[in-house]
């Protein structure tokens, strides 16, 4: 019998759509191989020049697509105001940094600065998103799907208008703090403010993902997740652990605003339109909903930047935003669930 069973279900497995699919999927992996060989074997500098700059912008894209994926994995909501709270704490360091503290260049004073107004974006974010969800989103947890998603486009407009009546409609450039210098490692330049990326987020990300899967904080995060009800029932807060979840979806989000200010140099009250996005396409692509997925999104879609905008042989960078998003939707013909999601069907 356990042959016939296992017979059975290798008919299943092997039909002619499977192998369709495997086929092509292999086919485009292969092509994506030779490419990027192609490019390594033109000129290896430019490659691992390029593969710098995609993981810098990939970790600023990681800490935007956290908030989408804590939010979504614990109330199933795609929170489209993530992106403008993400621009709103960008404006909000600059505004305190730059403007209330004076902080004009690279100093011993002005990273110490630099520091404090990191500890003070993070509790920017993390406070307004929790208002968020204690004023709109909680109001509407038991209703529709479609109204607390209409509301988080309706807040998303909110930010924008507040992010345009604090620094106008045209970008505005950043004194930044941190130092221009570079430094070269066998011919590759790494921009001093590309090792301050490093040594902010990478950390953050490291904390996160501790809270997530070794607190009881994070256990009480998972469990509501799962199941609110039986959560109440073992005595989980889960208004309070849905408030905590927010909380440090604002923080990541505080953290990405202050990284781009200071080395992308810019702020504007659309930032948070395209960044957004693009995060949001992070989380999708590392499966929505999973911690990990949404890091290894935000690293994958930056890395697929720049390898298009920056290689010798490649479509270039007006074509930037269709690779991204061609790659996306191939992703969810081939695999629904993303790349460390589960491909989960509704139950009704």
């Amino acid at each position: 019998m356990t042959s016939v069973a296992s017979g059975v279900a290798r008919k299943k497995k092997f039909t002619l759509s499977a192998i369709l699919i495997r086929i092509s999927s292999l086919l485009i992996i292969g092509v994506a191989v030779y490419w990027l060989g192609l490019n390594l074997t033109k000129d290896p500098h430019q490659f691992a020049q390029v593969t710098i700059n995609g993981l810098n912008n990939g970790l600023l894209y990681a800490l935007i697509a956290l908030g989408y994926t804590l939010v979504y994995g614990i109330i199933e909501l795609i929170n489209f105001a993530h992106g403008d709270l993400f621009m709103l704490t960008s404006v909000f360091s600059f505004a305190i940094l730059t403007e209330l503290f004076g902080a004009q260049g690279p100093s011993a004073k002005n990273y110490a600065l630099l520091l404090l107004v990191l500890l003070m974006t993070m509790a920017f974010g993390a406070f307004l998103n929790v208002s968020i969800e204690r004023l709109a989103y909680r109001r509407l947890r038991n209703a529709p799907k479609l109204a607390p998603l209409i509301t988080a486009v309706g807040i998303s407009f909110v930010l924008q208008w507040i992010g345009l009546r604090w620094v106008g409609s045209v970008p505005v450039n950043v004194n930044t703090v941190l130092p221009s210098g570079k430094y070269e490692i066998a011919g590759v330049e790494i921009a001093y403010k590309t090792f301050a990326i490093f040594l902010v987020t990478v950390p953050v990300l490291i904390l996160l993902a501790y809270v997530v899967d070794k607190t009881k904080r994070g256990r009480a995060m998972r469990a509501t997740a799962q199941d609110k009800d039986a959560s109440r029932l073992m005595g989980i807060d889960v208004n309070q652990t849905i408030t905590f979840t927010f909380a440090i979806a604002g923080a990541a989000a505080g953290t990405a605003g202050i990284m781009w200010a200071q080395t992308i140099g810019t702020v504007s009250y659309n930032l948070g339109f395209q960044l957004g996005l693009i995060a949001f396409t992070s989380a999708v692509l590392g499966g929505v909903g999973n911690l990990y997925g949404a890091v290894l999104g935000g690293l994958i879609i930056g890395l697929i930047q720049a390898y298009n905008d920056g290689l010798a042989i490649g479509p270039g960078q007006r074509w930037s935003q269709t690779m991204v998003f061609t790659i996306l939707i191939l992703l969810m013909v081939y695999r629904p669930g993303g790349l460390l999601g589960e491909t989960a069907q509704e139950k009704v």
